[in-house]
């Protein structure tokens, strides 16, 4: 049964308290401003106990979003090691925005005023934050509150849920020309981290993911193969990556370097998670002269000059590693351009100067 009291403090101020009761149960109590506040929470509780979920609510009172991405962080991230360290700064990110909020109060409102003012961010580069990485850190934070929701049992519901993604735009086909290749490269080579040309160069060589590249271990390495094995992928399907010339022999090298603290090829200084080299990137990408040129960019790269020497749509797909062929249409007319080129020599090696 429901009730809502008003209360008048000594400044004035009015203030609806809602008070749920059942046999046999603590009572379920909160305060509000505006009396529909008071008496919407109150019908919503007493649904709640109907429904049977009365329970849940009063766990989720019990602790705020800050606990549970800590506890999160504690006991959940170890266990994604491949994605764990682009993850933890961004659910520290949420839970210095809206930490101390209670698990009962966390709402959809709430959290699309904090994902707002993560597109406002500006990020390393002098842009904003994209609205493809906010999407990623509210993935990151859903994921929590779903823990939370089947395995810890402190909270019913996920808000998350209900808050619409941002859309994103549309994939380009953005490739480094040859001389944008060599600028880049030679600025990567004079960078203060030392990982970041051979990082660079096995991206460009290899079309494989940043984080894909970052999170290699070395049992992911058959050197005597040239095959890199990553078993946690973007489309969950472990494949192998051919590794040749110039990357096999980078890898090589720095297995002889080897870090004696980390089974990170690209460790940090720790050796705790793979190095960051967002700001090493920067510092280059600038020193090249590559305006509006993304990490991810390095990507397309590999796969506009796999379409231009002759690949197959089926061949690029295969080597990075997507599922099917949309993701590869851009590349087809570069491949295009390929196959009239081999008809053309063709032709001429058939038929000459034969007009007839």
């Amino acid at each position: 049964m429901a009730s809502i009291q008003k209360r008048a403090s000594k400044d004035g101020k009015v203030r609806y308290r809602a008070q749920v009761r059942r046999k046999g149960q603590p009572p379920l109590t909160a305060t509000f401003a505006r009396k529909t506040d008071a008496q919407n929470w109150a019908e919503d509780r007493e649904t709640d106990i109907r429904q049977n979920r009365h329970f849940k609510y009063a766990e989720a009172k019990k602790h705020t979003v800050g606990e549970a991405i800590d506890r999160y962080i504690e006991s959940v991230l170890p266990r994604k090691p491949k994605s764990a360290y682009i993850q933890a700064p961004q659910l520290i990110r949420w839970r210095n925005e809206i930490g101390n909020i209670k698990l009962s109060d966390l709402n959809s409102p709430l959290i699309v005023a904090c994902s707002d003012r993560l597109t406002e961010d500006i990020v390393p580069g002098g842009k904003k934050r994209s609205l493809g990485t906010v999407n990623r850190y509210l993935a990151a934070f859903s994921h929590v509150i779903t823990v939370a929701m089947k395995d810890w049992g402190w909270i019913d519901y996920n808000p998350v849920h209900a808050v619409a993604k941002f859309k994103e735009p549309k994939g380009r086909t953005r490739y480094l020309s040859d001389d944008e290749r060599s600028r880049l490269l030679e600025a990567c080579k004079n960078s203060k981290n030392q990982y970041l040309f051979p990082i660079v160069a096995i991206a460009i060589a290899t079309g494989m993911r940043k984080g894909e590249i970052l999170s290699l271990t070395w049992d992911n390495i058959d050197v005597e193969r040239g095959i890199a094995y990553i078993f946690e992928t973007k489309n969950s399907e472990p494949r192998g990556v051919p590794l040749a010339d110039l990357a096999l022999s980078l890898l090589i090298k720095l297995r002889h370097h080897r870090s004696n603290v980390s089974n990170y090829i690209f460790p940090s200084p720790n050796g705790d998670w793979p190095i960051d080299i967002r700001s090493a990137w920067e510092v280059a990408r600038i020193r090249a002269g590559l305006k509006g040129f993304r990490f991810h960019d390095l990507r397309h790269t590999t796969g506009s000059y796999l379409a231009m020497n002759g690949a197959s749509l089926p061949e690029i797909a295969a080597v990075l590693g997507h599922k099917t062929y949309e993701m590869v249409k851009r590349y087809a007319h570069l491949s295009d351009q390929h196959t009239a080129g081999v008809v053309e020599r063709m032709n001429e090696k058939i038929f000459g100067d034969d007009e007839n």
